[in-house]
Formats: structure tokens, C-alpha cells, sequence
């Protein structure tokens, strides 16, 4: 083949029709890309693409030229266009294959998986399977049948490879998820399998197109206005009064009683209402975290959101609650705060026995008794996390500032704002209405009334 490329005229109908048939006549439209059109010796044409690979060239046909204008035929610019995505498709495969086999979408997320599941596991001591095992499994990777549950079909978005993903194919999965899966659990398995695809592109830089980035933040974008609206916020049957708080951590303790905790339940109830904090914080709280003459609970931080966080809140509280965990703080300060016994089955027999203590491992842990509890307190609708919901709304309306309330619930001024924004309205009308006077002077004699029209 010629070093220097002898183009033909091939952009128009009538330029081609003066091309002898028979062989193909080339033409540049990249750098080491051409396009070639053939005439039949019976008429009619075709056009193909041509590009360098290695000392070489690789060549495949396109489809058939618009000699004769019939539907399916392609003028040139439209054979230019196929030609040129056809080739970026052909060399960002041989880029993804270079290095081992193809990356697909079920391989990036069965990795991220696997270092979820080994992060729950570490943090809590014991192997676990993730939050986002469970989704990503159901939702893309299918299932086994289970027991009472049926098998799950893999989402055709499993089986795609990661180089050749568009906008259209996460679309397209995010559509056929069940119309009866909540927003907020929507939400985060559209996180969780976002974090999945960044992180093979991470990985995998060098063998995926660095478009990839960019598809993978707009096929995944968070739920936009419409879809927000069904997200639900604080509910008002959720925000507690503090009697009816009193009436829960009364209920805890009878119930630690009857059921022999040993205090436990009743110390964790009662540091989830004194700090509003998540299970998952105060679930790592250590003895030295309980500091009585500053009057504060030290929370660690979430481990929500990217980063390796570190550090810990400090939540003030009072003397009933730093009184309340006198029974625990005689320990080694590095010791875990809240504990629980644990128990395994006896040798041979279908009896139970206590194997030692250690720390809350899930809130998942405390459903059976916390629905003793709100049975007890006659309050059967009120959920756990309702203690952090009323700890919210109490400081804002203490007056604090949005800022300082979110910074002691760990959280941001935008999710407070977000779903709290009536009891923020409520406090600044309070405020507001302080700050009226009356304008208007009292009636003391020397007021004239004019006569209308006077």
C-alpha cells in the first residue's frame, strides 16, 4: 500500500458515478481512518471503513451508498458519521481487552461488593453481607430462589461491557425498576451502583474511554425535582413531645427488667434520645466517650458519605443521663459503652446460654424489643429513629442555629432544611412575631378626626 493516500472523489452522487467499478476508491477522514466506496459492475455501491491497527489495516463494510435513493441507503456524510463510531467502538474494545479479559458491569459490581461486604465485616467483627450486597443483588446481579423468595431474573445492564456503556442503558435499567420501590431505597441503590462503576473506572482508567466518568454522573444523577417530591421527610406522628419521650424510656426500663438485659437496652434507649444520633454512632461509642465534668457525650462521627472520616461530636446532655450510665463507666476506656450479652445454643440440647458480652453489632438488634416497648408505652406506631427526629426538631425550637443543630446530629444544613423546613418556619415566625411592637399611638385626647372629603 502507498505511503501517501490518492483520494477519490467520492462525496457526491454525481462524482461517483464517473468511478470505474470493481475496485474501491478511498478517502481520509481521520488520521489513519478511510472511508471507501465500491460501485457494483451492476450498479449500486457500498461503503466501508478502513483504519490502522498495528503495521497493518483492519476493514468492515458500512452499508450501502445512496447511488440509488432507497430507504437504508447512507449519503456520505452519514457513512462519515457510522464510519467514525464504528472505529471508537474497535479500539476502546482492543483498549478494554488489553489488559485481561473485558470488564463488564456484573464484574464491576460483584467487586464492589466484595469490598463493601469485607468493610461491614471488619467494622463489626464478624462476616456480614452489605446494604448494598442486598440491592445490587436483587436489582442487577438476580438471585437464586431463596427459601419463600422467588428467583430474580439479572438486569440486562449486568451483561453489558463498562467501556461501551451510554447514558441510554442506565436509563433504561433505572426505568424498569418496580414502581413500588420507595424513592429513598431507589435512591440509594442508584448510589450503590454509581459507587460500583466509579470505582472500576478508577481502577481501570487506563483500559476505559475517559468519557466514561462523565456518562456514568448523568445516566446516574440524582432523582430530580419530581421524583423529590414523593421522598418523604420527618413525619408528624415521628416527632415526639418530651413527655411522651419520658414514656419510652419508662417502658425501656421495665422491659430491661422482665427481660433480664442487665440495663443494656435501657442504656442504649436513652443515649439515642439524649444525643439524636444514628444506631451506627453511638453503636461505637467507648467508655472514654462519656465525659461527666464537661456534661457531653463525645459521638463519633458517621461514617456516611466518601473519605475516611474520623473524629467524634460532642453532644451535651444532662445529669439524669451521665447518671443513667454510671453502671458502665468503671471500665477499661477503650471498651465499647454499650454492650449486650450474647448467647449461642448449648452443647447437644435446644437450651440457650449467655457466651459473654459485647458490643450492638445492628438495629436490626433492637426490633423485637423495641416493639415491647412501644407496646408498652401505648405508642404502637412510633419507630426508633423518632428519638432522633424530635432531638432535631427540639433544638430548633430552642432557637438554635440550623448550623449548630446540624453539626451536633452529624448531618448537613441542606438535609435538615430539607426535611425539618416547617419547624425551621414555625421557630422564625416565633422569632419574628418577638420582634413586633406597636406602631400605632394610643388615643390620648388630641387626636382630630377630619371629616371625609374635607
Amino acid at each position: 500500500m502507498a505511503k501517501t493516500l490518492r483520494e477519490a472523489q467520492i462525496t457526491t452522487r454525481n462524482a461517483r458515478s464517473k468511478l470505474p467499478p470493481g475496485i474501491t476508491h478511498w478517502k481520509g477522514i481521520d488520521p489513519d481512518v478511510h472511508i471507501g466506496y465500491r460501485k457494483g459492475k451492476r450498479g449500486g455501491g457500498t461503503w466501508r471503513v478502513r483504519w490502522r491497527s498495528g503495521i497493518g489495516y483492519r476493514q468492515e463494510p458500512l452499508g450501502t451508498t445512496d447511488d440509488e435513493i432507497i430507504e437504508g441507503t447512507l449519503d456520505y456524510n452519514a457513512a462519515v458519521r457510522v464510519a467514525k463510531k464504528r472505529v471508537e467502538a474497535v479500539r476502546a474494545e482492543e483498549k478494554a481487552t488489553a489488559e485481561g479479559p473485558l470488564l463488564t458491569v456484573r464484574l464491576a459490581v460483584e467487586s464492589y461488593i466484595a469490598e463493601r461486604d469485607a468493610r461491614d465485616s471488619r467494622r463489626k467483627g464478624r462476616e456480614v453481607r452489605s446494604d448494598a450486597s442486598q440491592r445490587l443483588q436483587r436489582y442487577v446481579l438476580g438471585q437464586e430462589r431463596r427459601g419463600k423468595q422467588q428467583a430474580v431474573l439479572a438486569a440486562a445492564l449486568a451483561d453489558l461491557t463498562v467501556h461501551a456503556l451510554n447514558e441510554s442503558d442506565l436509563l433504561a435499567w433505572r426505568t424498569d425498576l418496580p414502581e413500588t420501590m420507595k424513592a429513598t431505597t431507589k435512591q440509594r441503590l442508584i448510589n450503590d451502583l454509581k459507587a460500583a462503576l466509579n470505582a472500576a473506572y478508577e481502577a481501570h482508567r487506563d483500559r476505559l474511554p475517559p468519557t466514561l466518568s462523565a456518562v456514568i454522573k448523568h445516566g446516574l444523577k440524582a432523582m430530580n425535582r419530581h421524583d423529590e417530591e414523593v421522598v418523604p421527610v420527618a413525619r408528624d406522628n415521628q416527632i415526639l413531645a418530651d413527655s411522651q419521650i419520658a414514656r419510652l424510656i419508662r417502658a425501656a426500663r421495665e422491659i430491661d427488667a422482665e427481660q433480664d438485659w442487665g440495663g443494656d437496652l435501657y442504656r442504649l434507649v436513652i443515649v439515642l434520645a439524649a444525643t439524636g444520633s444514628r444506631f451506627s454512632q453511638i453503636a461505637r461509642m467507648k467508655v472514654s466517650d462519656v465525659q461527666r465534668v464537661q456534661s457531653r457525650l463525645m459521638v463519633p462521627v458517621s461514617r456516611k458519605g466518601r473519605g475516611g472520616k474520623g473524629g467524634s461530636t460532642p453532644v451535651p446532655v444532662g445529669k439524669d443521663v451521665l447518671d443513667a450510665l454510671l453502671p458502665v463507666v468503671g471500665r477499661a476506656s477503650d471498651a465499647p459503652l454499650l454492650e449486650r450479652w450474647r448467647s449461642k445454643q448449648a452443647p447437644g440440647g435446644i437450651q440457650w446460654e449467655r457466651a459473654g458480652r459485647g458490643p450492638w453489632h445492628s438495629a436490626s438488634e433492637l426490633q423485637r424489643p423495641w416493639r415491647d416497648i412501644r407496646e408498652r408505652a401505648e405508642m404502637p406506631d412510633v419507630i426508633p429513629y423518632a428519638l432522633r427526629h424530635s432531638s432535631v426538631v427540639r433544638g430548633i425550637r430552642a432557637n438554635l442555629p440550623v448550623r449548630l443543630v446540624a453539626a451536633l446530629h452529624d448531618t448537613s444544613v441542606t438535609m435538615i432544611e430539607r426535611h425539618y423546613g416547617r419547624w425551621i418556619a414555625d421557630g422564625l415566625d416565633e422569632l419574628a412575631a418577638r420582634a413586633v411592637v406597636p406602631l400605632v399611638p394610643d388615643d390620648d385626647g388630641n387626636v382630630v378626626l377630619m371629616r371625609e372629603g374635607a
